[in-house]
């Protein structure tokens, strides 16, 4: 009625945080380093990049070799960046419908990064709880 905007999630009595949703272009090279470069700044955020299809990490894929994965070899920074990655979505087509999973087993090296797919909304909320309460942690490819 009045056009005030309403975040639920902020109205909870615990709430702390702050709570930002951001549409952003179809660019996947420039909106995760964006994104990559806002964590490392602001290492106390939880910050999450959700590629709108599997095959969408393909256009960043520069992003995730040069920063992402080597942050902690190259450049002594250790970000929380979580890629929400979608794979095995029927009908989206063979493509789509593959966030290539194994791309990032085959970048995992040392403690890089760490990879999950989740099977529950308890292990993707406990996942994700403790990517945000860890002080120092790691890049979290996450199949969804």
């Amino acid at each position: 009625e009045t056009g005030k905007k309403l975040v639920p999630l902020q109205q909870l009595e615990q709430a702390t945080a702050a709570f930002e949703i951001h549409n952003s272009p179809l660019s996947e090279q420039a909106v995760l380093g964006f994104e990559f470069g806002y964590n490392v700044q602001e290492s106390h955020r939880l910050v999450l990049w959700e590629a709108q299809y599997g095959d969408f990490a393909n256009g960043a894929q520069n992003i995730i070799d040069e920063f992402v994965v080597s942050a902690r070899e190259k450049w002594g920074q250790t970000p929380s960046l979580v890629m929400l990655l979608p794979h095995g979505h029927e009908g989206a087509g063979p493509d789509h419908s593959s966030a290539r999973p194994e791309r990032f087993l085959q970048l995992a090296a040392k403690t890089n990064m760490r990879i999950a797919n989740c099977t529950s909304a308890a292990q993707y909320f406990h996942l994700l709880r403790r990517q945000a309460l860890l002080l120092e942690t790691d890049p979290l490819p996450l199949v969804v």
